[in-house]
């Protein structure tokens, strides 16, 4: 098994998650714990039972968002942005 990245909160969960799959803690203390419902507690305590600590981690990390703006796009705006600045402020300056 390789690295896992994870968050402090991240991390703190599965801290809490193994304090109470051994006993030590009761569901509905971890719940109050991590500011979660304890049917939220149990959902995550089965993930951490079958896959262990990475299941833990957000599933979503290292994907590329849905709304992230192609850099040609972007680096075209931030163009039409520079342009339009230096017209409203009195436009180019040659003396």
């Amino acid at each position: 098994m390789g690295w896992v990245v994870m968050s402090e909160r991240e991390l703190n969960r599965v801290e809490v998650l193994a304090q109470v799959n051994d006993g030590r803690l009761s569901v509905y203390n971890a719940a109050n714990m991590l500011d979660l419902t304890r049917r939220q507690v149990f959902r995550l305590l089965k993930r951490y039972r079958q896959d262990g600590a990475s299941a833990i981690r957000h599933k979503s990390r290292g994907t590329i968002p849905n709304n992230q703006i192609h850099k040609a796009e972007r680096d075209y705006a931030l163009s039409l942005s520079h342009i339009n600045q230096l017209l409203t402020n009195g436009g180019f300056n040659l003396s």
